[in-house]
């Protein structure tokens, strides 16, 4: 067939040779996808593992990012979303129905917690918070309704670190499956499935991007049947991911490791400065011996098991709001800003009081609360501006 040329420029002939290497694997960038015969597209079912049928649902790109992150957790199955928020929800969405119920932990990530208790609310959907701390209270709130459980190690913002196979033993005891928010972890610290969690939820926006640049989440199981449910609710959602994110995941993987020991060593420089400063009345930080739940971390992640990055501070109760704004506010290398596990050292305040329900965990400290994320700069550039703003803080 005699073709124009600018038909001929669509359907040129050409095919890449087979067998070509390189160190970072191709990008397949697709929405449309082409079938063989009309038989391979009326038997294309995406429920199968490794189906082409539309781009949404997956190209040998995504597909490849999933494998890899099921290995990093010990799972079999993944499935990506466009954020750590949207795979929350997605497990949410995909497990309970009406007239459920979902338990989530009082120091969870706020926007779990904001969604579980309001928008799951208005579909009929029942929500309870339990001390992530105790066992037992979470034993006392399962109940016929309960549905799935949410777990978080260490709870967001405030550290502690739970009992986790103890709090998914009971899980698994009621035959309830229970959700980790692994993002912290992030199949480096522990392999969350060897606790006995049921789904693993990672925000792929924080360690495996690595450069603050890249939204993305990721849901990993073991289990075939909760994995169906996971993905068909993704279809049934019209989640998908930009294979450009995809593309730079995949080249943050392979340092990832090599990333998360060395923000988890200054980590532990850092805070050990910080625990002798006056002005601070309690570092929280999963492998320090007084920071709440260290023996729970120690037993789950090794005597000389991993940290991450991130730890908070509880400032004297003699500085108020405006000091510890003001002490922010002066941080020159921290940047004021939300994340973590990127290259810049990042610093929020929180008002821990109002992110808790007093009838359910105590929040013991009057102080203001600040996390601190550690990039890669230099220990002494960070403890020398930690100090600068110190100086700031008791002339404010």
């Amino acid at each position: 067939m005699s073709l124009d040329l600018t038909t001929h420029l669509i359907h040129h002939p050409y095919e890449p040779e087979p067998g070509f290497a390189a160190p970072q694997p191709a990008v397949h960038k697709a929405s449309t996808v082409f079938f063989r015969n009309t038989a391979a597209m009326r038997g294309a079912d995406r429920r199968r593992k490794h189906v082409y049928s539309y781009g949404l649902h997956g190209t040998p790109t995504t597909f490849l990012l999933e494998e890899r992150l099921a290995a990093l957790e010990g799972g079999e199955h993944c499935v990506l979303v466009p954020s750590g928020l949207a795979a929350i929800t997605l497990v949410s969405l995909a497990l309970l129905a009406q007239g459920d119920e979902v338990l989530v932990p009082d120091n969870a990530y706020d926007p779990n917690k904001a969604f579980s208790a309001e928008t799951l609310a208005r579909w009929g959907i029942g929500c309870q918070l339990y001390d992530p701390m105790d066992p037992d209270d979470l034993a006392s709130r399962i109940g016929p309704r309960t549905r799935l459980v949410w777990l978080e190690a260490p709870g967001s913002v405030t550290m502690e670190f739970p009992d986790l196979t103890a709090l998914a033993a009971v899980c698994r005891a009621r035959g309830v499956p229970s959700a980790l928010d692994n993002t912290w972890g992030a199949g480096l610290a522990f392999q969350p499935f060897e606790a006995g969690v049921d789904l693993s939820v990672h925000a792929l926006t924080k360690y495996p991007s690595g450069g603050g640049d890249v939204l993305m989440g990721s849901v990993v199981t073991r289990d075939a049947a909760l994995h169906a449910r996971v993905k068909a609710m993704r279809a049934s959602l019209g989640l998908g991911v930009g294979v450009n994110d995809v593309e730079t995941v995949l080249r943050s993987l392979p340092s990832m490791d090599l990333r998360y020991r060395a923000q988890d060593r200054n980590a532990r420089a850092l805070t050990d400065w910080l625990a002798r400063r006056p002005e601070i009345v309690q570092v929280l930080h999963p492998a320090r011996p007084d920071s709440p739940g260290h023996a729970h971390w120690q037993a789950l992640c090794g005597p000389e098991g991993l940290a991450a990055g991130l730890f908070s501070v509880v400032f004297d109760a003699r500085y108020g709001t405006a000091q510890v704004d003001a002490f922010c506010d002066a941080l020159k290398l921290f940047k004021l800003g939300y994340s973590w596990g990127g290259p810049v050292s990042l610093v929020v305040p929180y008002d821990i009081a109002s992110m808790r329900d007093p009838a359910v965990t105590d929040w013991p400290h009057g102080g203001v609360l600040v996390r601190l994320s550690l990039g890669f700069e230099a220990v002494a550039d960070l403890r020398a501006d930690l100090e600068q703003a110190l100086q700031v803080l008791g002339s404010a």
